[in-house]
């Protein structure tokens, strides 16, 4: 079992920078792939961004590309979503995810964070 607590969300305005946080618990935290999602109102929950197990493979969304920046700090059980240049568009209640061998879509990934909602103003 894998429990996966977030942090970091918030308001902020188009251009502004917002570092979202998942701490797991757990001693097989590095064993996992972590994933970021985001679903905006109404609409379903879409593939962010992806790490491997040691950080050194990254995938994002193309809409993402250039603007965020997925990391992961094993020895704290840690996954980061560094946030840059946002837009209102990025608006949407985001959430971490743990699976072994996942990739883009949310059915790989086993466990969940709580989810929590950033908003862009314009």
């Amino acid at each position: 079992q894998v429990q996966l607590v977030e942090s970091g969300g918030g308001l902020v305005q188009a251009g502004g920078s917002l570092r979202r946080s998942c701490a797991a618990s757990g001693r097989t935290f590095s064993s996992y792939v972590m994933g970021w999602f985001r679903q905006a109102s109404g609409k379903e929950r879409d593939f962010v961004a992806r790490i491997n197990w040691s950080g050194s493979r990254t995938d994002y969304v193309d809409s993402v590309k250039g603007r965020f920046t997925i990391s992961r700090d094993n020895a704290k059980n840690t996954v980061y979503l560094q946030m840059n240049s946002l837009k209102p568009e990025d608006t949407a209640v985001y959430y971490c995810a743990a699976g072994r061998g996942a990739y883009y879509s949310y059915n790989d990934y086993d466990y969940w964070g709580q989810g929590t909602q950033v908003t862009v103003s314009s």
